[in-house]
């Protein structure tokens, strides 16, 4: 089989129900969505299943999502159903508290990095945020894109950073506190605004 067909030679390719430049904002959300997908397998390649079967298992059901998610913007027709469901919104924020129950409580920002597999899930974190950015910008356009997808890339960047931090944990590595922090976050760990640090 043929994986090349020439017909992206002149900057256009074909998304579902239609055909786009390769630069369309459409082009860069789902695009960004295959670079995050990399990522995280890179981080899969990197945890040792003795000690974060559960964290696989997690990444590997993400990785399915993230096909959907980069297949759902990806179509502009109403032929197919779109995949992802608000259902995995739910279990990513599950997830989410158990990782900040697992960790010791956060005051203030942390310097990314780590142990190999964490720094690799802080980068995926990054791209999720710009994937999200992009979704923004698309929807500026007066594209459809289903309220999940927006909603399960915002949830999923929170999910690496509570990740991020359980990864290092488990390894017995300390966060780095980035030295100018202020103490931005409640004792559940969430981001307080600056009004509300001294209530």
């Amino acid at each position: 089989m043929k994986i090349y067909s020439r017909k992206g030679d002149k900057g256009r390719t074909n998304i579902i129900g239609g055909r786009v430049d390769k630069d369309d904002v459409r082009v860069e959300a789902y695009g960004t969505i295959d670079e995050l997908n990399s990522f995280v397998g890179k981080a899969v390649s990197e945890l040792d299943k003795g000690l974060f079967q559960d964290v696989l298992d997690d990444l590997e059901k993400i990785q399915h999502e993230l096909f959907d998610c980069g297949g759902d913007l990806a179509n502009v027709t109403d032929k197919f159903p779109m995949k992802l469901k608000s259902e995995t919104i739910d279990y990513l924020e599950e997830r989410i508290d158990q990782y900040i129950g697992e960790t010791p409580p956060l005051e203030k920002f942390i310097l990314p990095g780590g142990s190999g597999p964490a720094a690799t899930i802080h980068i995926a974190r990054t791209i999720c945020r710009r994937a999200e950015r992009q979704i923004v910008s698309l929807i500026k356009t007066n594209a459809e894109i289903p309220e999940v997808t927006l909603q399960y890339i915002n949830r999923l960047s929170d999910y690496f950073f509570a990740l991020a931090r359980a990864i290092n944990y488990r390894m017995g590595l300390q966060d780095v506190e980035y030295e100018r922090s202020a103490n931005v976050f409640s004792a559940a760990g969430k981001k307080v605004r600056p009004d509300e640090k001294n209530k």
